[in-house]
């Protein structure tokens, strides 16, 4: 039998807001029997501030967010990887396309001087999950789950969001890396549509696979 390639390895699922990233990364925490390391996204005092006012709030809440996903990088590098791998439901790499489309040109600045200093001393991931899914799906599902601070996002702010997504990864070379479109299947709720992926993962290799469902029309 071949070796599990997802074994002892740091797996990263990333996608804009409300695709699914921590559902997705609780189930193939679980099936890997890997570490689970979330973000602290609630923890943000400056969240909730950001979605009512983001010109006057952007910047704390992007340096909040940027700080605290350090600190958990960090401990990763000194700890080192866990036995059975972990599984992240963010990419550090990925705080500067929130710094992009919110920061202004000298909050940007100085955001990346500060990035430049911290991402080189992190870990890089063994695979990058980037999921992805049309705005419109994006913005059902956020009013979905109901969380009251995220009522004021826009479908507009999420086209902007799901843009900047693909310009991101679209040249992004640090990690093989899986592009999965979620905008017709849920992994929570169709055990099938896991499996299919969890196969996928486990033939990953080298470079860069899209992997478009069987449910997806």
């Amino acid at each position: 039998m071949a070796a599990d390639r997802t074994t002892g390895r740091y797996i990263a699922v990333e996608g804009p807001i409300g695709v699914g990233k921590t559902a997705l990364a609780r189930r193939l925490a679980s099936e890997f029997g890997s570490r689970l390391l979330l973000e602290t996204v609630e923890e943000n005092p400056f969240l909730r501030k950001f979605y009512e006012d983001p010109e006057r709030h952007a910047f704390q809440t992007q340096l909040f967010f940027l700080l605290e996903r350090y600190r958990q990088q960090r401990d990763i590098q000194e700890r080192g990887l866990p036995a059975g791998g972990l599984v992240t439901d963010y990419l550090f790499a990925k705080d500067g396309i929130f710094a992009g489309i919110n920061l202004n040109t000298d909050e940007g600045a100085l955001y990346k001087q500060i990035f430049q200093l911290l991402d080189r001393q992190i870990p890089r991931p063994d695979l990058v999950i980037y999921l992805e899914a049309r705005p419109e799906v994006l913005l059902k599902r956020i009013k979905k789950r109901g969380l009251e601070y995220e009522r004021p996002i826009t479908k507009e702010y999420l086209e902007r969001l799901t843009e900047a997504f693909r310009n991101f990864f679209h040249h992004y070379t640090e990690a093989p890396l899986l592009v999965v479109n979620s905008s017709d299947i849920d992994f929570v709720e169709h055990g099938s549509d896991l499996v299919d992926l969890i196969n996928e993962i486990r033939s990953m290799r080298q470079g860069v696979q899209h992997y478009i469902p069987l449910g997806s029309r």
